[in-house]
């Protein structure tokens, strides 16, 4: 079976381990991996996405022990248009969570009308952290939590917001 998902990835978290885990339980993968110029477009909230060579290395380290637990292939590729990869036709499953289901309602669409099968659409539910909010990239960069859900403690001049008492050095 062929598996398609795809993402910014930026930082690679618990959440996406878990899509990449049910990925590989399925098949061999493809991970679309968005595009410095489609990076920005994809997210919610405005913040620094790292560049799709930094981004594509870290994913690459990631994906390589997992694919070789489950004896699979996998292939990173850029994608530079949201629907992405998963409109080929080689594509038999697309991973996607909750919030990115009604995207992949609009890939079905597109494959119908381009005469291919629809994808078996695969929801893998949030991972949560520590606060019982979901981890998400976003909380990350903002130093709410680390990569595996757990609070990330204030700390002099980092966390999600700036130590009170502090008069930028004085």
């Amino acid at each position: 079976m062929h598996v398609a998902l795809g993402g910014t990835f930026d930082p690679v978290h618990d959440g996406h381990l878990a899509l990449f885990e049910r990925a590989f339980e399925l098949g061999d993968v493809t991970v679309g991996l968005t595009s410095d110029e489609l990076a920005p477009k994809t997210r919610h909230v405005d913040r620094y996405v790292r560049s799709f060579r930094d981004r594509r290395q870290d994913l690459v380290d990631e994906l390589s022990p997992i694919a070789e637990t489950y004896g699979r292939n996998f292939e990173v590729r850029k994608l530079e248009e949201p629907t992405g990869i998963a409109t080929e036709p080689k594509f038999d499953v697309l991973i996607v969570s909750p919030e990115t289901r009604d995207g992949g309602e609009r890939i079905n669409e597109i494959r119908r009308d381009r005469g291919h099968d629809p994808l078996d659409i695969e929801i893998v539910d949030h991972v949560t952290a520590e606060d019982g909010e979901r981890i998400s990239s976003t909380r990350i960069v903002r130093g709410e939590i680390d990569r595996h859900g757990n609070l990330t403690p204030d700390r002099e001049g980092r966390g999600p917001k700036r130590p009170s008492g502090d008069t930028d050095g004085e």
